[in-house]
């Protein structure tokens, strides 16, 4: 059997592409945007504030979740969500490693 695409970049490339999925939609850009902006959030504030449906905001939140950039905590009947601070910093400083890579300001090589 082959080996899974994945397999064929390094550890930095996966993580970075892992990470850019997160920007990869709007509403998960918002519910980033509105945990910072509360610091926690319960998952029918969520919809309230985004306008989507809860099934919708459940799915982008457990994406959120496995890819470790928010945590959540089960209050009762409700889970509490938060950004995972730890591994917010560390995508900032893999994300910020990468876009600080300038092209040289040699002639138009192409």
């Amino acid at each position: 059997m082959g080996i899974s695409k994945t397999e064929i970049f390094t550890d930095q490339q996966n993580e970075i592409s892992v990470f850019a999925k997160v920007f990869g939609h709007p509403a998960r850009v918002a519910i980033l945007q509105h945990l910072f902006k509360i610091d926690t959030c319960v998952c029918g504030d969520l919809v309230n504030e985004i306008g989507l449906a809860q099934p919708t905001i459940s799915q982008h939140l457990k994406e959120l979740k496995h890819l470790g950039l928010i945590k959540g905590s089960i209050e009762g009947t409700r889970v509490c969500y938060c950004i995972d601070a730890d591994n917010w910093t560390k995508m900032k400083h893999i994300m910020q490693e990468f876009l600080d890579q300038d092209v040289s300001a040699k002639a138009d090589c192409c």
